[in-house]
């Protein structure tokens, strides 16, 4: 259950999420753990969030999730991104097979061992289409990856086939928790990584501020966010989160997923595979 990082050895770890600050919120501490380990690391940015923000104007907004999404891959130790610029929150009107295809390509020209993204059984808890539509576009793609016959133009460019060994699901919550991560040593990493969405995070305190207000009640701490510093209330939200997901795993901090490894017959590797080299010998 508790699942250790393993050295990179040259190997990719492909994310693949809806929103800029996705990969922060969601799975901050376990992509740091995974850069430091030596993994490359590449995320790609399905939407360009040009909605959200709170009182800034939408060309502004999507220049500056660039910046801060940017900024946040930089401290995590991200080595590479790609964005997508899909409108954000209207994926639902998306076409998602053209959204798998740029998933494919992403796998065909990264060639990940482990991909990361949302979990497409995410029940309880999740309300973001987007979400919903990158995590169906992305489970097909793993699988059309593979394929000699979807998208040969992409052979065309010198690609080819690519099976990725693991997918990592994160969600609020994954369907299932298989896989926990220790983030107790980056921690710190992934808060300081969140507060460089300053645009959305504000966005949220502006969401929480109004439904307080709606129930009758106000949060002096998200007052003084909303114009001020938002560290303490993103400090709080994070590491809360990560306390609670640890705790039951005797963890004093962690991330959650559901883990499917060799298309979930990795019992068929122990009985009947055999280890090879990087030269694809035995």
């Amino acid at each position: 259950m508790i699942t250790d990082i393993a050295p990179g050895e040259g190997r990719v770890v492909l994310v693949v999420a809806a929103h800029a600050d996705d990969p922060t919120l969601f799975c901050g501490g376990t992509i740091a753990r995974f850069a430091a380990a030596g993994w490359r690391v590449v995320v790609c940015r399905v939407t360009d969030d040009r909605w959200d923000s709170v009182g800034v104007d939408e060309a502004t907004t999507i220049a500056r999730s660039l910046e801060e999404f940017t900024a946040a891959m930089d401290r995590l130790g991200v080595a590479a991104t790609e964005n997508w610029d899909w409108p954000t929150d209207t994926l639902g009107d998306a076409s998602e097979v053209a959204l798998r295809e740029q998933v494919i390509r992403a796998i065909r020209v990264h060639r990940p061992h482990t991909l990361l993204t949302h979990d497409p059984h995410s029940g309880v808890g999740e309300d973001n289409q987007d979400h919903w539509v990158v995590a169906s576009a992305v489970a097909e793609a793993l699988w059309c990856a593979q394929f000699d016959k979807h998208h040969p133009e992409h052979f065309a460019e010198g690609l080819a086939p690519h099976g990725v060994f693991e997918e990592w699901y994160f969600g609020r919550p994954p369907a299932r928790v298989t896989d926990v991560v220790d983030v107790s040593a980056t921690l710190d990493v992934a808060v300081d990584a969140a507060l460089c969405h300053d645009l959305p995070l504000r966005n949220l305190v502006h969401q929480l501020r109004l439904q307080a207000r709606t129930g009758g009640w106000r949060i002096p701490v998200l007052d003084d966010a909303q114009n001020g510093d938002l560290a303490p209330v993103v400090g709080h939200l994070l590491r809360s989160r990560a306390v609670e997901a640890g705790e039951p795993y005797g963890l004093g901090a962690a991330e959650v997923f559901r883990v499917v490894r060799f298309g979930g017959m990795a019992s068929l590797l122990e009985v009947l595979g055999e280890r090879i080299d990087e030269t694809g010998d035995a």
